[in-house]
């Protein structure tokens, strides 16, 4: 047993090397300012790091034109909905965790999308009662939710931005109108989802070509539809996507594909971004803050950290078998709590302030005392909210497809922005409207609604917002940030920034090497290795210590920034075609 655990110093010293070399295999066109496949930077005023080397220089443009950072973060937004279109978009929803430098506070933007009023517990299951297939829901308008994305851009620009409304849209207008070069990622993704996006006549005519082919890497895409979309909201806010002839484009749309949805023009008009209180759990010396429910992602990567502090991570080292052993049931200990209590907490009441109480996460941490693989993980008893019973709960059936994208920036002032952004799966719901695409967010909810008549947390609910795995993060220290981060990758979002933490807090790996290194994360009960890396190697030592293995892509997108003594820190997720910028 204790053998088998060394193949872990094998496979771990060679990680960050590895990761490199394959970084640059998908780098985009690149604007001349900015060096193909360029994965760091390091800056003394500001930083922008994105999924697409376009978007980090509309945000730069923003922060060299005295903007801050939340100008450069409608830009950039702008600009990936336009170049990344399958991720993220104003079709679609976000969390962003700020920290205000002149008020010294931290806060969180919920823009997640809403439920239809007309929805109901049983939206995603047949006739029958029985759970629907994944593809079979997302497909058309049964998915598509209430987008938050346009007035989650509009309320943080009104109350923090300092360009002015419409010069934010100058980047993502001239690309939209002049065209710009598709990138490799996008013509794979296109190329691997011709059946589906054929479906719609909109997103036909503008993903393939006249002959039905796939866009190829490298066509010159211009996009008049989104131009006129974007010149509305310049003009009129987010309201010209809420209200009027779009919001009405939108909802016919919804109701009249395939499968059908329940969109009406009220859940538009009434849609409501919320400023919430950020959830922040202590790790070692630092905090760690994110976004509270409807997102599991600081509650969940908040337990895997709080389990892991009695262990001397740091002592183990980032190639000790018994490290790896800790971070894997860690985390399917915190999966457990998440599939059992989180959901919108507007909702359903939410063990919140339990499920990082320090007393319960020490009696959980007790459990990873042994030398192998916890047999079986199941949720714990954690002290509820408001001292009320702890009400009845089944474990739910929520898939999670890993799109999504990660937007993360750091200003002149010291104001940090961290914000994941999504449509859900690759091209949401595949309806296209106005230039972009609509979410299908609604399949974030549990497909299943009780289970032996006991109510799942996330089940549908009318204008209940789904549950979700992103984490957008800002970690602080002595009161002050030193890092934000943050990834898309569906449910293993909370698995990639944990990694990330843990290799940079713990182990001393630089921000790009800690990113860069292969994926092993695990959620339920497989532990999951990242294909095509030398972790692979980790696979017959992890079945010997009891854990089921899966191995498969793991595209993660990280972008950070650290903040240091010396400056800022920027990289980008070599599995992406992102980059940081800086100066």
């Amino acid at each position: 047993m204790k053998g088998s655990r060394w193949l872990f110093a094998l496979v771990l010293a060679a990680t960050p090397l590895h990761a490199q070399q394959v970084s640059d295999r998908h780098a985009p066109e690149a604007p001349s300012a900015v060096a193909a496949g360029q994965k760091s930077a390091t800056g003394t005023r500001w930083m922008v790091a994105t999924a697409n080397p376009l978007a980090s220089e509309a945000g730069a443009a923003m922060l060299r034109a005295g903007g801050n950072a939340i100008d450069a973060l409608v830009a950039v937004q702008l600009v990936l909905g336009l170049v990344e279109p399958q991720s993220s978009g104003l079709g679609g929803g976000a969390f962003l965790v700020y920290w205000d430098a002149a008020a010294g506070r931290l806060t969180t933007f919920d823009g997640r999308e809403t439920a239809p009023r007309a929805a109901t517990p049983t939206l995603f299951q047949t006739a029958g009662g029985e759970p629907l297939g994944f593809m079979e829901a997302v497909i058309g308008g049964r998915s598509v939710g209430t987008p938050g994305t346009p007035a989650l851009l509009d309320e943080v620009h009104r109350r923090h931005g300092r360009l002015a409304w419409g010069r934010l849209f100058a980047p993502a207008l001239e690309h939209a109108e002049n065209g710009f070069p598709v990138s490799p990622r996008l013509a794979g993704q296109i190329a691997g989802d011709v059946a589906t996006l054929s479906r719609d006549p909109a997103a036909k005519a503008y993903f393939l070509d006249a002959t039905g082919a796939p866009l190829a890497a490298g066509s010159r895409l211009r996009n008049p539809a989104y131009a006129q979309t974007l010149r509305a909201l310049r003009e009129k806010g987010s309201e010209a996507l809420y209200e009027g002839e779009l919001a009405a484009e939108i909802v016919r749309t919804v109701r009249a594909a395939a499968n059908p949805g329940l969109l009406a023009l009220a859940d538009l008009r009434d849609y409501e971004v919320k400023e919430r209180e950020p959830v922040c759990a202590g790790y070692r010396v630092y905090e760690v803050c994110g976004m509270g429910p409807p997102s599991s992602g600081a509650l969940t990567l908040g337990q895997i950290l709080g389990l892991l502090e009695p262990y001397d991570l740091k002592g183990l080292g980032a190639t000790s078998p018994e490290a790896w052993r800790l971070i894997a049931d860690a985390s399917r200990l915190a999966f457990a709590d998440r599939e059992r209590y989180i959901a919108d907490a507007d909702y359903v009441p939410m063990p919140t302030r339990g499920l990082l109480a320090r007393d319960y996460l020490a009696r959980r941490a007790k459990l990873l005392a042994g030398d192998d693989a916890l047999p079986e993980v199941a949720p714990g008893n954690p002290t509820w909210d408001h001292a009320m019973a702890a009400p009845a709960r089944a474990d739910g059936a929520t898939p999670e497809l890993p799109s999504t994208t990660q937007i993360t920036i750091v200003d002149a002032e010291g104001n940090v922005v961290s914000m994941t952004s999504t449509i859900e799966a690759g091209f949401g719901s595949r309806l296209m409207v106005g230039g972009f695409l609509l979410n299908n967010e609604l399949t974030d909810f549990s497909f299943r609604s009780q289970k032996d008549g006991v109510p799942v947390a996330n089940r549908v609910e009318p204008g209940k917002r789904p549950r979700s795995s992103m984490a957008p993060t800002i970690v602080l220290k002595d009161g002050r940030p030193v890092l934000a981060l943050g990834s898309p990758g569906g449910s293993q979002i909370i698995g990639y920034v944990a990694k990330t933490l843990i290799a940079h807090l713990d182990w001393g790996m630089s921000l790009a090497d800690a990113i860069a290194a292969p994926n092993v994360l695990a959620r339920f009960d497989a532990v999951e290795i990242e294909a095509g890396t030398p972790a692979l190697a980790l696979e017959p030592g992890l079945r010997a210590l009891g854990f089921a293995v899966k191995t498969g892509p793991m595209t993660s997108g990280v972008q950070a920034v650290a903040i240091t003594p010396d400056g800022l820190v920027g990289a980008a997720d070599p599995r992406r075609e992102g980059v940081a910028i800086g100066e």
